[in-house]
Formats: C-alpha cells, structure tokens, sequence
C-alpha cells in the first residue's frame, strides 16, 4: 500500500534508538524526510548517516526537547533545512523514582516533564508549519501503562502516560480545523537490542521465560518495527478519518501481577 508520504517531512524525537530510531527509518523507506533529536551527539550522527543511506534528507539535530530553547531550535532548524513539516513524533520518555510513597516531587516533575509536557510543548511550535502546508499529524508515543497499573513500572510513570492519552483528543479538538490529526500509539513490552526487557532476559532468563508465558498469549514480546509501522501508518493521509484516537499495540498483553517478572 501506498501511505502517500513520498517527500513528506517527518520528525521524531528520540530518534537515535530504540522505538524512534525504527519510526525513523519506516518513514525513510515510505520516501519522507527527516528531522530528528536526541540529547547524545554520537549516536544521533549514527543513526542520521544510516537514514540517509535508505534515501532521506536528514537533519540531526542534538537537542534536549525537556528544555524549552533546545525544542524551539529542533523545530527551527528541521523546519528551515528541510522546506517545512508535515509529521511529528513525540517519542521521548522515561521513567525515574520508586514506588509511589518513595518518589520525590522532582522526579514526579521530571517524569511528567518528559513524558507529558514535551509533547505539549512542541506542539504549538510544529502547528504553524502544518498549517501552511494544509495539514498535517501528530502521533504520541505514550504506553499501556497508561490504563493499566499492574503494567505500569512506577506510579509517576504511568500517570504521565494516562495524561498523555487523555490530552491527545483534546489537542486533536484545538487543532482539528487546521486539518492537523492528533493520535496516541500505546506499545505493550518492547523488545530491542540494548532495551530493558533484552537486559532483564539477560540477568533473569528464567523470571523472563515465565514472564512471556503468563504474560503473552502470543508468545512473544513485541518488536519496534511493528510498532513503527502502526505510527507512520497513523501519520499517513491513508488514516485520514482516524483522528483523537489512542491505539494500543500489544499483543493483547495481560497484567501479571508478580512483581519480579519485569525489569524495573
């Protein structure tokens, strides 16, 4: 199928590994261009040479979206080196803190900071851009642990994610006359080389074994290419009539409750 993205510009935060980096090079391989950040400098470069080895125009750009000049100035460069935007990815996200009585009100801040307001910052910066273009998409990484809290590794965590989910309809209402299309993708457990879950299958193979077993009646963990394809999908005019949704990518994962099956 073609997704009708051929020289779109698409840009995704957090796009040096991981779920990004794969979001990423979907997008190249549907023929966009592409703007992406992170806050390390070598594996940014990396990940920009092999994107453009797959066709694309690429702006790499070493920024910190949680820090409001250094989100401003992605938007700036990606928007001036590539002739606009159509796309945005908010990808970035992470977790700090223990339990809900342990964690501190700076990593409350800190995790709502990253998992939350990043995405809501960048989106009035990337809104003006759509909008000369005659519209555009917006997709939300946020995760199952937004709904479910046997899933969800802290309680700050999860509740960033809720929030997430919660302020993409109403982002998709504000912006919906701009024909600029707001969703949320939820992954279940990812599997990646270098990811969490490869490090606790490394450490705990047996807790893993039997974490899939009870955990997945597909009996796998998820890849990120399966949930890039969802987000460039959304983000293609082929989703046209999809717009304030949230789309769980999961496997049907079901909530074990033993804590020691999972890596946090």
């Amino acid at each position: 199928m073609d997704l009708r993205l051929r020289d779109k510009v698409a840009l995704v935060t957090g796009g040096r590994r991981g779920i990004g980096l794969r979001v990423a090079r979907a997008f190249a391989e549907e023929g966009c261009h592409l703007g992406i950040c992170a806050r390390g400098e070598k594996g940014l470069h990396r990940a920009a040479e092999e994107l453009a080895t797959r066709g694309a125009r690429v702006c790499a750009v070493q920024a910190d979206v949680l820090q409001p000049e250094e989100a401003e100035r992605f938007i700036r460069r990606s928007a001036g080196e590539l002739g606009g935007i159509d796309v945005l990815v908010n990808n970035v996200g992470f977790s700090l803190g223990g339990n809900l009585m342990e964690a501190t009100d700076e990593e409350w801040r800190q995790v709502f900071e990253g998992n939350t307001l990043a995405g809501v910052r960048l989106t009035p910066l990337v809104s003006p851009h759509m909008r000369r273009r005659g519209g555009g998409a917006i997709v939300n990484v946020a995760s199952i642990s937004g709904w479910e809290p046997q899933l969800a590794g802290t309680g700050q965590y999860g509740a960033s994610k809720a929030a997430t989910i919660f302020l993409t309809e109403r982002i998709a209402l504000e912006l919906v006359r701009d024909n600029v299309r707001v969703n949320t993708v939820s992954p279940g457990s990812i599997l990646f080389e270098g990811g969490s879950w490869e490090r606790f299958g490394q450490r705990n193979s047996e807790s893993f074994a039997a974490y899939v077993r009870d955990g997945f009646p597909m009996g796998r963990l998820g890849t990120p290419e399966e949930v890039a394809d969802v987000i460039v999908f959304l983000a293609s005019p082929r989703a046209n009539w999809i717009n304030g949704r949230h789309i769980p990518v999961d496997g049907l994962e079901q909530p074990v409750p033993v804590r020691e099956y999972r890596p946090w």
